[in-house]
């Protein structure tokens, strides 16, 4: 059922939430951007509706809470372990299409991929989503060519209007009851969502994974500097490392942490006795372009990319994974006539 709404009616729902659930949705932080003098727009815990950020892109994915960059998984002693307590609260994650596909990747990628990951199935049992419509598209976002400018996969939909007010479409049951105990405008309801962004990606329908021989990848040798921040911002990257951190000398007592790892960084592929995989850049470009557009779907169905535009908003060398996915047709071509 739909409703339309105003700030007040909805903070009142979301006091209501706020007993059993912790909200989080892309909020700003003042001065906490790239630069001293500029906001960063992340996900984050929120009380009010009017602090929800719905007219720009969040930096950062809602992967942080699922997945955080550092999690403490259990502690230890000499001859204990005791497991890392869990959130206090439920929570309800505020998402938009391409994240909520993205989520739909994390899935994947924990809890079907093998025995599921039980920290992430911990968290994951006690999330609902509520869908953030898009009523235009936003810079280097290419959702509509990766199919994932649309989602129904939700407990509830969200459209803010342009006098302040919002338009709801509830799926759970017991929050219609609650919108409707308000007395506010029921009406027939259907998310926004884009049918068109200023970039277009077309990935070859004979992608195979003899394009890594093409010579495209050598081009980002020297423009990536293995920074590793368009995998720390994609909301498909899961990649971890574990960590011991001993409290003494003597390393009976300590915690084991899972921590954030990146392909595109030094030292993702050492080995003992010296070795590395993939030394240059263009090797770590290619295996994490192949990842997301071709591997993956074959084991799937589908990309792992979601077009969100992330990692072309966050290089620092301007680098484009849209446009190298655009170039892929191309080095197929040129791999083709080498043979």
């Amino acid at each position: 059922m739909g409703f339309h709404v105003n700030n007040t009616v909805l903070n009142t729902i979301f006091k209501t939430w706020q007993t059993e659930y912790n909200i989080y949705a892309p909020r700003k932080y003042p001065g906490g951007g790239r630069f001293s003098d500029t906001d960063c727009i992340r996900y984050g815990k929120i009380n009010t509706a009017e602090e929800i950020i719905f007219d720009k892109k969040s930096e950062y994915s809602f992967k942080e809470f699922l997945t955080p960059v550092s999690q403490t998984l259990f502690f230890f002693t000499e001859g204990e372990t005791k497991e890392a307590d869990t959130l206090q609260k439920k929570a309800i994650i505020f998402l938009r299409s391409c994240d909520l596909h993205a989520l739909k990747r994390l899935d994947d990628m924990y809890l079907h991929n093998g025995p599921a990951d039980y920290y992430y199935h911990r968290l994951r049992k006690s999330i609902k989503i509520v869908l953030m419509g898009c009523d235009h598209s936003f810079e280097n976002c290419f959702c509509v060519s990766m199919g994932t400018n649309q989602s129904s996969n939700y407990d509830m939909s969200i459209d803010r209007q342009a006098d302040g007010t919002y338009l709801i479409d509830c799926k759970d049951a017991d929050w219609e009851e609650q919108f409707a105990t308000t007395g506010c405008a029921q009406q027939k309801v259907t998310p926004a969502y884009v049918t068109k962004n200023s970039i277009t990606v077309t990935v070859p329908e004979n992608l195979t994974a003899e394009v890594a021989n093409s010579s495209m990848w050598d081009d980002y040798d020297s423009r990536c500097i293995n920074c590793g921040r368009c995998n720390f911002v994609c909301p498909t990257c899961t990649c971890f490392t574990m960590q011991d951190l001993f409290y003494s000398e003597n390393g009976k007592a300590g915690e084991r942490r899972r921590v954030w790892a990146s392909c595109m960084v030094d030292g993702f592929t050492d080995v003992a006795g010296g070795g590395c995989y993939r030394q240059k850049n263009g090797q770590r470009m290619r295996f994490k372009v192949l990842h997301k557009v071709l591997d993956y779907k074959q084991r799937n169905g589908y990309h792992m990319c979601v077009g969100c535009g992330r990692c072309d908003d966050i290089c620092p060398e301007y680098i484009s994974f849209s446009n190298c996915v655009n170039r892929l047709q191309d080095a197929v071509m040129e791999v083709k006539q080498n043979d």
